[in-house]
């Protein structure tokens, strides 16, 4: 018991420590937060399989545990999200604690009506590669998208061999193949009206999301 209690002390002062190198990170603190009511229940439902006081000491050790969790998640997706940012061409949005969205404008990726990656934007991709390598721990997801000028059926699969290009070009300057998944959805997910030309080229795009893995 002893012993249990020592443990959850020295874990309570390492959280605290990490909490106060966050402290000036809303999402880092919220990302905490969650996670130490999500340890708290799952430590929970432990002990109360042992009884009922293994039940509260599994509570306070899974919420310690679990605030810990969370609050690494979120400082990890913090830097990231700031090292994206730096990136030219590029738009970061954070869509959850532990989730980003890179949207990469098509005229800075591929020439009209092309899945051929340009050669200017490689340099971009290579940055945002980098940025993945430093932050293993995440899933990648490659989602073409397009205008509405030709067949539904015809963007869809533009939508995807430019998904497909992006991914393969990004496994090729080093991020694992196995991190990556891709999705075109074609001319189906619009942010703009497609009958202006600005908003046909806000719909001409590759996004990017990346969430932590559990």
């Amino acid at each position: 018991m002893k012993k249990t209690i020592a443990s959850i002390l020295v874990t309570l002062l390492a959280t605290a420590a990490f909490a106060q190198d966050a402290s000036n990170n809303t999402k880092a603190k919220k990302g905490a937060a969650i996670g130490g009511i999500a340890g708290a229940v799952v430590g929970a439902v432990i002990g109360n399989n042992r009884g009922h006081h293994s039940s509260k000491r599994g509570a306070v050790v899974g919420a310690v545990a679990g605030t810990a969790a969370g609050a690494i998640v979120g400082h990890m997706m913090d830097k990231q999200e700031r090292e994206l940012r730096q990136i030219d061409g590029v738009n970061v949005t954070r869509t959850a604690d532990d989730e980003l969205n890179v949207t990469v404008r098509n005229e800075v990726l591929f020439d009209f009506n092309s899945a051929g990656l340009r050669s200017a934007s490689r340099d971009a991709l290579r940055e945002m590669a980098n940025v993945f390598e430093r932050y293993p721990n995440t899933t990648i997801v490659v989602a073409g998208h397009t205008d509405s000028i030709g067949t539904a059926s015809y963007n869809e699969r533009l939508s995807e061999r430019r998904a497909a290009n992006v991914a393969d070009y990004l496994e090729n300057v080093g991020v694992r193949g196995s991190r990556i998944d891709t999705v075109g959805y074609g001319e189906s997910r619009p942010r703009a009206t497609n009958n202006s030309a600005s908003g046909r080229q806000s719909n001409r795009r590759v996004e990017i999301h990346i969430r932590a893995n559990a």
